[in-house]
């Protein structure tokens, strides 16, 4: 079995300079990823985060390693090789910044070593496991055949060989003055351990103990620097065998092995990042990636980046749900401030970005579009610098947006058009809509027009709900029903104490 990737089982065209996709702030998906990053910036994963896949092969082939990863066991195993690579890859930043030759050279050995246990530990932990993913199978049997290989065999032996004859150098310091010699240990005896067993004859009870605290540093003094040359010339052959190892060994990490280890971080902190939202039992799910747009949906679903925020401070995560049948299309989500409507469009958007990378996402169920785009307009604030009024400025972004929109794109708005008049919202909102209509494109509309959602028959409406006894408090559940725009009248009203309760109060007191 053939082992290229475990990111890509089909060849797709990856840019690993690539930048953040312009929708990610308006969705939040910078948020989510700069935290599941934050821990790895050795390994430079975001590229990975900001790539959707193009194909169900690919995102199908990332699920299967996921589940096999989300295995206790094969995360543990997975975390011991990471926990190895990182080890080796500061030995080889210690060699860089040693000065001294022989002091490099043993680091060398070491990280070698470590590179080999880390190796030969993660395919025996593999091959004991239970792993049916094709990605972690074809790397294990990988792993089979370098092990197995004459040049991997040679390198563990002769590593082995160095190791042990580097334990076995035993040597003498005769100082005297300012003056060390220094030669092979022939047997000599061991005067220190000679002077206790003289003295202890007199010893009549314990004493304060006087030793000095030696600091062993891993850079080597100047003294120590010559011993060790002196040593290196009295074992002349063994040195010399390990400075041709070095040269020997030089690139001794495996290109497959290094990509392996960076690919593998992409599952592991997004399983770390997803852990306390699970530990609080909200739900995951693995979603089926569709091309048609006739069945797409989302149970118990939550945007990411603020379920994290309010697991934090300790508050409950709302979720929701939606679905679209046959020929809807688009939501319309209208209702109260503050009441969880943008909050659910990044949900949308979110949830079918991550499904795209191959991912778990927000939800006990789902079946979502393999999209060749998503496009966001969220309110920006007026910018001096642009020289535009807001609507204009709001009229060019969506202009772009409608003219790129395609049947396998996903367009997500939210408050357009608030900076005029009711008439004029109205009238622009219902061309945007139609356009996307035209366009059969998959969309979130977020806005204050409950008319907005008679103007086609593939327009669902959503609205956020409030508490059924006290219409100012909002339970950020959004739910399919048809906008009447009443729960916000009667929300307004209250707060600015003009419900009829409050007016004939007033009027009683007066």
């Amino acid at each position: 079995m053939t082992f290229k990737s475990i990111l890509f089982k089909k060849e797709e065209e990856f840019d690993p300079s690539q930048q953040e996709p312009k929708f990610f702030a308006d969705l939040n998906l910078n948020l989510i990823v700069d935290e599941i990053t934050k821990t790895k910036e050795a390994y430079d994963l975001k590229p990975f985060f900001y790539h959707s896949l193009k194909s169900v092969d690919n995102i199908t082939y990332r699920q299967k390693i996921l589940k096999d990863i989300e295995q206790e066991d094969v995360f543990g195993a997975l975390k011991e090789f990471e926990s190895a690579m990182n080890a080796v890859k500061s030995g080889l930043e210690k060699v860089e910044k040693l000065s001294c030759k022989y002091q490099k050279e043993r680091w060398f050995l070491d990280s070698v070593d470590l590179y080999c246990y880390g190796v030969v530990k993660l395919h025996s932990s593999l091959s004991s496991l239970t792993v049916n993913s094709e990605g972690l199978l074809s790397f294990s049997s990988y792993l089979e055949s370098y092990i197995a290989s004459d040049k991997f065999k040679e390198m563990l032996e002769h590593t082995k060989i160095l190791k042990q004859g580097l334990d076995e150098v035993k040597y003498t310091l005769f100082i005297k003055e300012n003056k060390i010699r220094v030669e092979n240990y022939k047997n000599e005896e061991d005067y220190g351990k000679t002077i206790l067993e003289v003295f202890e004859r007199f010893r009549q009870f314990d004493v304060e103990d006087f030793k000095a605290e030696f600091h062993k540093s891993e850079y080597a003094n100047h003294i120590e620097i010559e011993i060790l040359k002196c040593v290196a010339k009295l074992n002349r052959a063994l040195f010399d065998d390990l400075e041709g190892y070095c040269l020997t060994y030089e690139n001794f990490i495996d290109e497959y092995i290094k990509k392996f280890n960076k690919e593998v971080q992409f599952y592991i902190s997004y399983l770390e990042y997803i852990k306390p939202l699970e530990d609080l039992q909200l739900r995951f799910c693995y979603p089926q990636t569709v091309q048609s747009k006739n069945d797409i949906q989302n149970q118990e679903g939550f945007d990411m980046a603020l379920g994290h925020k309010l697991a934090k401070e300790d508050r409950a995560v709302v979720s929701n749900d939606f679905y679209l049948k046959g020929k809807e299309r688009i939501i319309i989500v209208t209702g109260p401030n503050q009441g969880g409507k943008t909050t659910f469009a990044r949900a949308f958007g979110q949830i079918h970005f991550l499904a795209s990378l191959g991912l778990k996402v927000p939800g006990s169920k789902a079946k979502l579009l393999l999209f060749d785009n998503i496009f966001t307009h969220f309110e920006k604030e007026e910018s001096i610098q642009t020289l535009i009024g807001k609507l204009e400025n709001d009229l060019v972004r969506i202009k772009d947006i409608l003219e790129k929109a395609t049947d396998r794109s996903i367009v997500i708005m939210n408050e357009i058009f608030s900076s005029t008049s009711l008439h004029d919202a109205l009238f622009l909102a219902q061309q945007v809509l139609k356009e996307i209509i035209e366009a059969d494109s998959l969309c979130v509309f977020v806005t204050f027009l409950d008319a907005l959602t008679e103007l086609s028959d593939k327009i669902v409406s959503m609205t956020s709900t409030v508490k059924d006894d006290d219409v100012s408090l909002r339970t950020y559940k959004i739910i399919r029903r048809q906008a009447d725009g009443i729960a916000y009248a009667i929300s307004i009203a209250k707060k600015h104490s003009l419900t009829y309760e409050c007016l004939i109060d007033r009027l009683k007191r007066n």
